[in-house]
């Protein structure tokens, strides 16, 4: 609606009252996570073109609004925005090889999840044709993609995510940009999953511990909760630490933490539990102790997990 005064009369809209167009969106590979992210953009509003190695997928996607391709070369010329979220890079290299022509002037986001170093390769493939690249990981299940608590991360060309950040904001917002090494992504992706399957195998081995021990799931979930609230200003100290190389004790130092971990590991001995996470994890222990950190914060185990050692 524009506003007209007495005074001061509008003819034309302003930055204020124009609408802005999504703009239209590719997505290559329609998989589960594939065909979230497409429901993302259309549900955005972008017009989106769909395509899928192997036929009789993202039939939900199309009947959303979005448009099947008859090829992966014409889901490409459809948009200037293309996004790729295949199985593994093995296969995004297959489907895009035969692409760089068609991706000619547009912005390509791979999207597919592995390691740091395929996604520099990938980014050097993408600069030998000149063309634009942002590597990415998504890091929410596929029923999340879309929402607020959405957490995408991207890195690589900063000019082409500036230009596409408000589409990239409609699989979770705010798009999150990790610096133009294009590996950067991939690499918070394997850190964070690091911590999170740590975290799993932790956790499943004490419902294990626990149930040889006789005590339901439902009893011991609720203190374990207890344990996962204090992790956040855990995580915080302990990155400063390992920033810093500064490993001074806090309260507990490594030592006494050792002792715990040892007790944990007899127990789940002696009742014939699994113990390998356990007794790799005293393997670090004693290695840092025997280097000299037993005073210091458990934080100090980095110095021989880190490479080298």
């Amino acid at each position: 609606m524009v506003l007209m005064t007495s005074a001061n009369t509008t003819t034309g809209p302003t930055s204020a009252t124009t609408p802005v167009t999504p703009a239209p969106v590719t997505v290559l590979g329609l998989g589960d996570m594939g065909s979230s992210l497409a429901r993302a953009f259309v549900a955005a509003g972008h017009p989106t073109t769909v395509w899928n190695r192997s036929p009789g997928k993202g039939e939900d996607v199309v009947s959303l609004g979005a448009v099947r391709a008859a090829s992966a070369e014409e889901a490409v010329r459809a948009s200037g925005l293309v996004v790729v979220c295949l199985v593994d890079y093995d296969a995004s290299d297959a489907v895009l090889e035969p692409l760089a022509g068609a991706l000619e002037g547009r912005v390509l986001v791979n999207l597919t999840s592995d390691t740091p170093a395929r996604s520099r390769q990938a980014a050097a493939w993408a600069e030998k044709h000149s063309l634009a690249y942002l590597d990415g990981a998504i890091m929410v299940p596929v029923d999340v993609v879309g929402s607020a608590q959405a957490l995408v991360f991207h890195s690589g060309d900063r000019a082409a995510f500036e230009a596409h950040e408000s589409s990239l904001k409609a699989l979770g917002e705010p798009a999150t940009f990790l610096g133009e090494d294009p590996g950067l992504a991939a690499a918070y992706d394997m850190a964070v999953l690091d911590f999170f399957y740590g975290a799993m195998g932790g956790l499943v081995h004490a419902f294990a511990l626990a149930r040889a021990e006789g005590i339901d799931g439902a009893s011991l979930a609720p203190y374990l909760n207890t344990i996962a609230g204090i992790l956040p200003p855990i995580a915080a100290y302990t990155a400063k630490h390992v920033d810093t190389r500064s490993y001074a004790s806090e309260g507990a130092n490594l030592a006494m933490m050792a002792a715990s971990v040892d007790h944990i590991l007899h127990t789940a001995k002696d009742r014939g539990l699994d113990v390998s996470q356990l007794a790799a994890l005293k393997g670090v222990t004693d290695r840092a102790i025997a280097e000299g950190h037993g005073p210091d914060s458990w934080s100090s185990i980095v110095e021989v997990m880190a490479a080298g050692h």
